[in-house]
């Protein structure tokens, strides 16, 4: 379980955006004239005759200006009147030839003057939708300010104000909705004054003006859907993929942030469809049928048109001869296409076909953004969890089943990891009762893994430590004390054994036991470490008015069985060896000589450097429940500074009275141990063989004393 990393990956954003919002109003625009321009070419190049004011219709191949017909009116009944008549004579008739000439010219003149005030619709409203466009991108200017100036700021790596941040917070998800809307109200008002007019019918001078309107009114309405409908995803696409994540926190976004009802992955692959597809279509089936003329138009019947404009107009059909039957009505429904016609159409056409490739490519490359970019975030962060990143969270950018798909990952993360937390601290728990180290020796992963009977041999060094005279200090105690007083001492000490790599096998009371797998060298220094950190909680006692603390520690290294023993419904971790024995026969040892820690000599011979450490040989004792001698020796170190330096000073000495004690030259040995004495009282070890030397003196020895000191006491 220690494997699962609970840390969080350091998550890196990406590099702060552009807003592109004139980019979006600019492409917008350009691709409504793409769409409309061919158009209205095509309109006029068809309708130029019909169009043109001072024109009118009267049949297949009459169009007569009036200009022309006013001309030649003049030039009739100038020849009338001139005719028999004599020049000199009929002055009064060529002057009422000039005033009927100006009169014509003056009404041509009115009609031209009143064809043009009553002409298209179409050039005003072009003029008109120019400056609303030009107001909408002033408009979207201003919306994007705010963002620009955000954005503009994180770039610099400066401070966003919290007004600034809240404003771009608060209408970031309204932004696409904004700048559709600026838009259809830009397109909307130039189509209302288009309709405004097409209601009005008498203003057109002819019912061909209208047509021409009323085409332009549906094809420019379908390019504004088509275009509001751009603005609005693209501006939908930024938001959600490159604005979101800079503008709302990683722990917002972790869900989804939308007010807006959730939507589905199936409507947008509908609405993209349509909007790529058919609406293109749409504008190109438009341009198809605006290429075709009626041949009702023609003014003639088809069944009297001379055989070559059949074949003109009907083609190899005409090969059926008498097969085909035209009544008066039957040649209303025919049309045709002449070359000018089709060569605008071909225009339009390729115009819509490269609208709707702009259109798939944008639409494509935002989709697959919008669908894939979710996803291979989303596999990243399960990449994550998957080698332990427990809290990689994906960012939730969507409304659809992408966004809960998201969000379901997300609230399933933060449930295994308070899952895995959980495990975790009941793991931490399980190693307060069986360290981790043990496990690592029986060579478990887990706790779980523990069988009754699992065991190992091992090298290890056990150090015991109790706490001197602990009950008559505990009758001073009430149980509550004694429990607060126990739980302080071992909470000092625990830290000191851990941090020299041992673990704690038990607590006996206010005694510990604990087994250290590494170097010999880190037992010595645990207790030596253990000794300085009881000095400073003695002096803290000294200030609470209580008594001074002591304690012994005793060390011994060799082989050990650590296993699990106990029974299926309790098992228990511990180590069976003689040396766990030893170990505690030597802390007892303390209190007999007087020292602070006592090493066997397994331990003193495993030693890298024994010299990196100041110690004396003490004594060769027989402990209770052992048949061979054991060597014995003091560690310094773990004394004050002051003791110590007083112990190695007499070191040689105490030394030398050793060596006489053992060669049963007592009265000599004694002289060396006063000596030790009279230069340090508080060596209690130098005091016991004062006592000793003098006892055999006195009571003498046995034969078969070898200086083996046996002690029968725990």
């Amino acid at each position: 379980m220690d494997k699962i990393r609970t840390t969080v990956k350091k998550k890196t954003r990406r590099a702060i955006p552009r807003v592109h919002g004139l980019r979006v109003y600019f492409t917008s625009i350009i691709i409504y004239y793409l769409l409309v321009t061919p158009f209205l070419l095509l309109l006029y190049v068809k309708n130029a005759e019909k169009l043109t004011p001072g024109r009118h219709f009267e049949g297949y191949g009459k169009f007569r200006n009036l200009n022309d017909s006013v001309s030649k009116r003049q030039v009739d009944s100038l020849n009338s009147d001139l005719s028999g008549v004599n020049k000199a004579e009929n002055r009064d008739t060529l002057n009422k030839i000039v005033t009927m000439a100006n009169d014509s010219i003056a009404m041509v003149t009115t009609t031209n003057n009143q064809d043009a005030d009553n002409g298209s619709a179409v050039g005003s409203s072009m003029d008109l939708q120019i400056r609303l466009l030009l107001m909408a991108i002033v408009a979207g200017m201003f919306v994007n300010y705010p963002f620009k100036r955000y954005f503009r700021i994180r770039r610099k790596g400066k401070q966003v104000s919290y007004k600034l941040h809240a404003l771009c917070k608060k209408w970031v998800l309204k932004l696409p909705v904004i700048h559709a809307l600026i838009l259809f109200f830009a397109f909307g008002i130039g189509h209302v004054s288009v309709l405004i007019t097409l209601q009005n019918t008498d203003s057109y001078i002819n019912e061909a003006v209208g047509a021409y309107d009323r085409q332009f009114f549906y094809i420019s309405l379908i390019a504004s859907l088509l275009v509001v409908m751009f603005a609005f995803y693209w501006t939908r696409h930024r938001v959600h993929i490159k604005y979101l994540e800079h503008i709302y926190s990683h722990e917002e976004m972790h869900t989804r942030v939308f007010r807006s009802a959730t939507g589905r992955i199936k409507s947008r692959l509908w609405i993209t469809s349509g909007t790529t597809t058919l609406l293109p279509l749409l504008v190109v089936i438009i341009y198809l049928l605006q290429s075709f003329t009626s041949v009702s138009d023609l003014g003639f019947n088809i069944r009297e048109a001379p055989e070559d404009v059949k074949r003109v107009l009907l083609g190899d059909q005409t090969a059926f001869g008498g097969a085909l039957r035209f009544d008066e009505g039957s040649s209303d429904s025919l049309f045709y296409v002449n070359a000018l016609n089709s060569l605008v159409m071909m225009i339009g056409i390729y115009s819509g076909i490269f609208v709707s490739l702009l259109y798939i490519f944008f639409f494509i490359k935002w989709n697959t953004e919008d669908l894939v970019f979710p996803v291979k975030e989303l596999l990243s962060n399960m990449k994550q969890t998957g080698e332990g990143a427990l809290n990689s969270y994906a960012l939730v950018r969507t409304n659809d089943e992408l966004g809960e798909l998201t969000e379901g990952y997300n609230d399933m993360t933060r449930r295994i990891s308070e899952y895995i937390g959980s495990i975790n601290r009941i793991n931490e728990s399980y190693f307060r009762f069986v360290p981790r180290q043990f496990l690592d020796m029986l060579g478990k992963e887990s706790i779980t893994d523990i069988q009754l009977g699992d065991q190992v041999q091992k090298e290890m060094s056990v150090l015991f430590t109790d706490i001197r005279d602990f009950t008559s200090l505990s009758e001073s105690m009430t149980l509550q004390e004694n429990f607060d007083f126990i739980n302080n001492y071992l909470g000092l000490m625990e830290p000191v054994i851990s941090r020299h790599h041992g673990f704690i096998d038990k607590y006996m009371g206010d005694s510990i036991m604990a087994l250290f797998s590494g170097k010999v060298e880190n037992a010595i220094n645990a207790a030596i470490e253990m000794r300085r950190t009881l000095n400073d909680y003695n002096q803290v006692r000294e200030t609470e008015g209580k008594p001074h603390l002591n304690m012994g520690v005793g060390i011994h290294t060799g082989d050990l069985m650590l296993g699990v023993v106990g029974g299926h419904g309790r098992m228990e971790g511990t180590v069976i060896s003689d040396a766990v024995n030893l170990a505690s026969r030597l802390e007892g040892l303390t209190k007999i000589y007087s020292s602070a820690v006592i090493i066997s000599q397994d331990t003193l011979i495993k030693l890298d450097d024994p010299f990196q450490y100041s110690y004396r040989f003490l004594d060769i004792v027989k402990v209770k429940g052992k048949k061979e001698s054991v060597y014995i020796f003091e560690i310094l170190d773990g004394e004050s500074d002051k003791e110590k330096e007083l112990r190695m000073k007499t070191r040689a000495d105490f030394n030398h009275g050793l060596e006489l004690y053992r060669s049963k030259r007592f009265e000599d040995a004694l002289e060396y141990f006063n000596a030790v004495v009279h230069g340090n009282p508080s060596d209690g070890a130098a005091r016991l063989y004062q006592q000793r030397c003098i006892t055999n003196l006195h009571q003498g020895i046995p034969e078969d004393w070898d200086g083996v000191e046996v002690i029968n006491t725990k």
